[in-house]
C-alpha cells in the first residue's frame, strides 16, 4: 500500500489545522490600475502563446511538402515568435528614429502615438447666435395680432392661455428651447396699461413685455415683478 509523501502529509496537516478567516481580517488585493495592467499582460501572453501554437502547427504542416524542414517543437515556436516580435520592434524604432532625424522637433508624443508639434487644434465652433431683439419683438407683435383678432369678436376680451384659436407656434418664444410666453389671462383691450404677456428669463439684457394696448417694452425681472405680482396693474 502506497503512503503519501512527507511534503504532501505536511501540506494536508497545515490545511486541516488552518483556522477559518474571521470577518474584518486584512486581505491583500491589487489596486484597480494594477488589476487592469495584470489583465492586459495576461491577455498579451495568452495571445502570444496561441500565436506560437499556430506557427508551430503551420510550420509542421509545411513538412509534408518540404521534408527537409526540421520539426518545430513548441518551445522553439515560442522563441521564433518572440524573435519576430523583437525584429518588428526594431524596424518600427528605426522608422521612428529616421522620421525624427528628417524632421527634428516636428513630432511630439501624444499618448501612445505622435503628432505634429505645430499642428493646431481646430477652433471650436461658435455657439449659435440667439434671436435678435427685432425678431423677439416681431414674435410678440404676431402674438398680439392673433390675440387682438380674438378680442375683436369677443367684446374686447383676450383669449385664455392656449386657446386653439391662436396658433400653437405663436405661444412659443423664438428661443431654441421653445418655451412658452408668460401669459396673463383675463385681460381686455380696455386695459392698455396692464401686462398681457412677457418672455421668460431666457435672454440677456432684459425681457420683452407685451402690454394689453399692444406696446412692447424691454424690462428687467426686478422691474417686472411688481407688475406681475399686482395682477399687471
Amino acid at each position: 500500500m502506497r503512503t503519501a509523501s512527507p511534503p504532501l502529509l505536511a501540506l494536508a496537516a497545515v490545511a486541516a489545522g488552518a483556522a477559518p478567516a474571521a470577518a474584518g481580517m486584512p486581505s491583500v488585493t491589487l489596486t484597480d490600475a494594477a488589476s487592469m495592467r495584470l489583465e492586459s499582460i495576461s491577455f498579451f501572453l495568452a495571445v502570444f502563446l496561441l500565436v506560437a501554437l499556430a506557427v508551430r502547427a503551420l510550420w509542421n504542416a509545411l513538412r509534408t511538402d518540404f521534408p527537409r524542414l526540421p520539426r518545430l517543437s513548441y518551445p522553439k515556436a515560442v522563441g521564433l515568435v518572440g524573435l519576430w516580435g523583437l525584429l518588428f520592434l526594431l524596424v518600427l524604432t528605426m522608422i521612428s528614429g529616421a522620421r525624427e532625424l528628417m524632421t527634428p522637433g516636428a513630432w511630439k508624443k501624444d499618448g501612445l502615438t505622435y503628432s505634429l508639434a505645430d499642428a493646431k487644434s481646430p477652433a471650436p465652433e461658435p455657439p449659435p447666435a440667439g434671436p435678435t431683439e427685432e425678431v423677439r419683438r416681431a414674435k410678440l407683435l404676431a402674438l398680439f395680432a392673433a390675440l387682438t383678432a380674438h378680442a375683436g369678436s369677443h367684446d374686447g376680451r383676450y383669449p385664455p392661455a392656449g386657446d386653439p384659436s391662436v396658433p400653437a407656434e405663436l405661444w412659443q418664444t423664438p428661443h431654441a428651447s421653445g418655451l412658452r410666453y408668460v401669459y396673463l389671462s383675463g385681460r381686455t383691450a380696455r386695459d392698455p396699461g396692464r401686462v398681457l404677456a412677457c418672455e421668460p428669463e431666457l435672454f440677456d439684457g432684459g425681457r420683452l413685455v407685451l402690454f394689453a394696448g399692444g406696446e412692447v417694452r424691454r424690462m428687467t425681472s426686478a422691474d417686472l415683478a411688481p407688475l406681475l405680482g399686482a395682477g399687471g396693474k
